[in-house]
């Protein structure tokens, strides 16, 4: 178990922070999906820290169980809340990559309880 949680951290960190980095640098498409969802493009730098902090402590979470399975949970609620965000304002398209990322989470911490 420990073995598949090592490598959905890493991939999911991978995710992570590129998706901070965009958060970062607010390419046009990310600022106008922000518009569509309703939510002020100044959220997005919140959204990135949150995300550098997700990744962060799900790689510390390798050695600390119990950071790793927090982190695993804080994701699954972040994620959880963008799929509530697509779904809340229409957005079909957006919300299913949300779901994948959502359900990444849980496992993740599914994964890192169960290795304790």
């Amino acid at each position: 178990m420990f073995t598949l949680y090592v490598i959905l951290a890493v991939l999911m960190s991978a995710v992570l922070l590129a998706s901070a980095r965009a958060k970062f640098t607010r390419p046009k498409r990310l600022v106008d999906q922000m518009s569509t969802l309703g939510l002020s493009y100044r959220i997005l730098p919140f959204l990135g820290v949150v995300q550098v902090a997700g990744a962060a402590g799900l790689v510390v979470g390798l050695g600390w169980g119990a950071l790793g399975v927090a982190s695993a949970a804080g994701l699954t609620l972040y994620f959880a809340g963008a799929v509530a965000a697509h779904l809340r304002a229409g957005d079909y398209r957006g919300a299913p990559p949300a779901a994948v990322l959502t359900a990444a989470a849980v496992a993740l911490v599914v994964l890192r309880a169960t290795a304790l």
